[in-house]
């Protein structure tokens, strides 16, 4: 089955390391000169380290199956410590750090089962993670500081008082954990009002309104057909990306409509009024999403 997200995924890498001691330099000319009697230990743990990598969910439980692009081995020899590298990169939603750290262990263990006859002082000092890059920290900082939100519930259960706000509470959290200030937070009736609160918060300081319900499928969800007409610039892309990210975790994602698009320089976000549909919508667009507005003057 072919994958559609993954053309629209970061290239993720991780790099892990890991270090066998050996006890004597006889046992490092060995493994250099390729004399150990189970045969090219490099070679040999190359392998089993790029078979680790691509069958980590197989042995770890909370790690999924993902597409490994790449996967590098490469040793140095420092006295008596080989020192074992290895990169992987995969395009997916998801980092490689455990299958980068899984793949240094196996290599180190194979090192250490084709060493242990003509050495019994071998070690495995370190497994460790060296870096990575293309997780969603490295865009964290990629955007204008000093933005402020908006946040309107249109959510009927929770406008009606019949519900607590459990979304929009959730939403100022993520926001606040990116460093962007709440500065408006009302509950709002899918009617022409909202489209009123939406004019006086663009015309403010607000450079982003997020609106959380109504984007349902019956007469009562209205939230696109208020706000579309709205908008400058739609910006479908933002809408796909929450879409696609909802349906790897739940097949209801495709009844939700959400909205996203600009108004001047104000970006204009509807998603879902479920708690578990508005976690999943930030999490799937944030913090990439603020990059537009590095397109604009602060």
């Amino acid at each position: 089955m072919i994958d559609i997200t993954r053309k629209s995924s970061t290239l993720r890498k991780a790099t892990a390391q890991a270090i066998v001691k050996v006890g004597a330099q006889e046992t490092i000319d060995a493994v250099v000169n390729k004399k150990v009697p189970k045969g090219d230990v490099f070679e040999m743990a190359k392998t089993a380290g790029l078979f680790a990598a691509k069958r980590t969910s197989d042995m770890i439980p909370d790690c999924h199956p993902l597409p490994v692009e790449f996967t590098g081995v490469r040793y140095r020899i420092e006295g008596l410590r080989i020192y074992i590298e290895v990169e992987v990169h995969t395009v997916y939603k998801t980092g490689v750090e455990v299958e980068a750290m899984h793949a240094a262990s196996v290599v180190a263990l194979t090192m250490y089962d084709m060493l242990k006859p003509i050495d019994k002082n071998i070690e495995i000092n370190q497994i460790k993670l060296l870096g990575k890059t293309g997780g969603k920290s490295d865009f964290k900082d990629d955007f204008r500081r000093g933005l402020k939100a908006g946040i309107l519930v249109c959510s009927e259960p929770v406008v009606t008082g019949k519900k607590e706000d459990k979304a929009g509470n959730l939403i100022r959290q993520k926001l606040k954990n990116l460093d962007i200030e709440v500065i408006e937070y009302s509950l709002q009736n899918v009617d022409e009002s909202l489209q009123a609160t939406i004019s006086a918060w663009v015309g403010s300081e607000i450079n982003l309104i997020i609106i959380s319900g109504s984007t349902g499928p019956t007469s009562k969800d209205r939230l696109p057909e208020l706000v579309k007409p709205m908008l400058e610039k739609e910006l479908p892309g933002i809408e796909e990306a929450i879409r696609a990210y909802g349906q790897q975790r739940t097949p209801y994602a495709m009844i939700s409509r959400s909205v996203a698009g600009m108004i001047g320089e104000t970006l204009i976000l509807g998603i879902s009024g479920s708690s578990r549909g508005a976690e999943e919508s930030m999490d799937a667009i944030f913090p990439a999403v603020l990059h537009i507005f590095k397109n604009f003057d602060s």
